[in-house]
């Protein structure tokens, strides 16, 4: 199998790490190749955190050059904004339509962009954009934003929804699991 390329992308504190750490898990146990790398950028003071995931055959580098990535997962707007250069040609970007303001429009030096996503899909991009933050909240967590973006990531896979599940219990504390697997569902379902 071809590598494929998977970026997420968010804020720090939204569950990006361990969104990548879900998706490693699965595919390891699925008997494939996977490098993922992590990149933090001031992630504890809402700054943007990058996490590349790549799965094959054989997989020899952990990192996503632009214009490579199959998929981008993005926990907030303006971060699919900032990373949709590295989409590959009919790639297709997953994105929270939750808008998180950065800093400097926090402090009024800049507002935040209208339009981002149709922007984007102007140019040619498959958006494929939730509000993840409500839907979380019907799974019983806001937390669980992160988990509902990989429930709407495996519809584009031909893994049964229950390998999923299986990595959800793996990866999640024991007191979230349920909460976890129901928040996939919802995000599976949308």
């Amino acid at each position: 199998m071809a590598v494929k390329n998977i970026m997420i992308v968010g804020v720090g504190g939204q569950g990006s790490l361990l969104a990548s750490k879900l998706l490693g898990r699965l595919l390891v146990d699925e008997g494939f190749d996977v490098k993922v790398s992590e990149v933090h950028g001031m992630s504890q003071r809402g700054g943007s955190v990058v996490t590349y995931v790549r799965f094959g055959d054989k997989v020899y580098s952990p990192v996503i050059e632009e214009g490579e990535a199959d998929f981008i997962v993005s926990f907030e707007k303006i971060e699919a904004a900032r990373y949709v250069r590295h989409l590959k040609k009919g790639g297709t970007v997953i994105v929270n339509t939750q808008q998180i303001d950065p800093m400097p429009v926090i402090i009024g030096s800049t507002v935040y962009p209208d339009a981002v996503l149709e922007e984007m899909s102007s140019k040619g991009v498959q958006v494929d954009a939730l509000d993840a933050l409500s839907l979380a909240t019907q799974a019983g967590s806001a937390k669980a934003c992160n988990i509902v973006l990989m429930g709407k990531l495996a519809k584009y896979f031909d893994i049964p929804c229950e390998k999923w599940e299986k990595a959800i219990e793996k990866c999640v504390k024991p007191n979230f699991v349920e909460i976890n697997k129901k928040a996939f569902k919802i995000g599976y379902d949308h």
